[in-house]
């Protein structure tokens, strides 16, 4: 079998092949055809229609031909912002066409009936010159679009839905003897008990429900206490793909674990080859949902033994990504228990098959400064905002990134919107030589833009 190769530079963007491509922004595509779940993503993050705007400083970086490329949003993005990423920022931004997700929804419909379809999108696609289609995810919309419009995904639908599988990688790292934390497997809602029990019977005081296909805590839930006999029931939507992984959670306290970590591997896979580009720490809540990432990770400096071990670990799951055909951009997530006897285990979690939270960020602060640190947090706003009005006052207050101008700056990657119009959330990149001056970067914008007191 042919074995890609791996090349480990953190901090290096890999060289992105010379191609163009257009970028279906389908992140309501994330859960392959699991309502319920894009349902409760939706609620969890709110405004997500915009959220596809952070591909916008991105896309021209990740797919450098010649030609031009083309993002397909699901609203329009802040024209000020856009002006900031040319004008000031340098970057080149792609073509833009707004499709709502009912609309493209509703292509599918058509496109796996075999209808004709009267649409501007197909139009557009049609007479684009890039060769290849993108998306968040390749789901049976975005291959059916590419097979109606002349052109090839740059990911299979197999390698992209199997990729994103958190059970069939927990197999594979097992097989190749990979350290994983103790799993059960659950093919229903009424196996769970006894599960938990078992993990309780082990020595674990909590657990955790993971169903095979998830983000941003979306399918995924915690139980804090393996003791308490009266746990929810697991919604039916958590078996979409077959069996859940039932785990224990390792925490400070339990089996010598002094403190855990939550370190993030960045990747690039292209046809030849893997790219391991960046190291971040993930900044996750009480439940795990994704807040923001940072890099490098502190605790790496004077840890040469640990960074090797994720480089390696990361290597390995990603020739497994590689193996079912997923090309692009993803994360290879890890927890990493030190304990008190001096040693150290990294866990890998989980396989992020796509543009993550973590990708924006990366891209663009190796583009900028490869060699300084970087920190991504979503701020959101005690009083909405036009975007003109909130690029202003980072102008005003000189936090805003100006290369060239400044050696470190908040950089604005993207601005969610209310139903008003208004800018309620944003994610926002600090920018600088250090992680001290990255966290005193956010810790200013909060005092000079109006955020509400806790951060998003």
């Amino acid at each position: 079998m042919f074995q890609p190769e791996v090349i480990a530079i953190p901090g290096q963007l890999p060289a992105f092949p010379e191609r163009n491509a257009v970028f279906v922004a389908n992140l309501l595509g994330l859960f392959f055809g699991n309502d319920e779940q894009t349902r409760m993503l939706a609620e969890e993050v709110g405004e997500i229609d915009s959220y596809g705007g952070r591909l916008i400083p991105i896309v021209n970086l990740m797919f450098p031909g010649a030609a031009s490329n083309l993002l397909v949003l699901e609203r329009e993005p802040d024209a000020h912002l856009c002006r900031y990423f040319t004008e000031t920022a340098g970057l080149s931004l792609p073509e833009q066409l707004v499709l709502p997700h009912k609309d493209y929804l509703s292509i599918g419909r058509a496109l796996a009936g075999g209808k004709a379809i009267n649409h501007e999108l197909i139009a557009v696609l049609e007479e684009h010159p890039s060769a290849f289609v993108q998306g968040y995810v390749t789901d049976p919309t975005l291959s059916r679009l590419a097979t109606a419009t002349g052109k090839t995904t740059i990911s299979t639908a197999e390698g992209s839905h199997l990729g994103n599988n958190k059970r069939a990688l927990h197999q594979h790292l097992e097989s190749i003897g990979l350290p994983i934390v103790k799993t059960e497997l659950a093919a229903s809602p009424g196996e769970i008990p006894a599960c938990l029990e078992r993990l309780r019977l082990a020595g674990f005081t909590s657990g955790v429900v993971k169903s095979a296909i998830g983000a941003s805590g979306i399918g995924l839930t915690k139980i804090d206490s393996l003791s308490d006999t009266d746990i929810s029931p697991v919604p039916e939507n958590f078996f979409f793909e077959g069996s859940c992984l039932v785990q224990g959670w390792l925490k400070p306290g339990e089996f010598g674990i002094t403190e855990i970590r939550s370190p993030s591997v960045q990747l690039f896979l292209d046809d030849d080859s893997i790219n391991l580009f960046d190291i971040t720490e993930q900044i996750l809540s009480h439940s795990s949902v994704h807040e923001g990432n940072e890099a490098p990770p502190y605790y790496l400096a004077d840890r040469p033994e640990l960074r090797s071990e994720l480089l390696h670990q990361a290597g390995e799951a990603a020739r497994w990504l590689h193996a079912q055909g997923y090309r692009g951009t993803g994360s290879v997530d890890f927890l990493v228990a030190d304990h008190d006897n001096d040693s150290t285990v990294a866990y890998v979690c989980e396989i992020n098959a796509r543009v993550t939270g973590a990708t924006y960020p990366s891209v663009l602060a190796r583009h900028f400064i490869p060699d300084g640190a970087w920190l991504m947090r979503n701020l959101r706003f005690e009083k909405p905002l036009t975007g003109e009005e909130l690029l202003q006052m980072l102008r005003d207050s000189g936090d805003l990134f100006i290369p060239g101008e400044t050696g470190a700056g908040l950089l604005p990657i993207n601005f969610n919107f209310g139903p008003d119009g208004l800018v309620h959330k944003g994610q926002f990149l600090c920018l600088a030589h250090s992680a001290a001056g990255s966290h005193v970067l956010l810790e200013l914008a909060e005092l000079d833009l109006p955020c509400t007191p806790e951060r998003d």
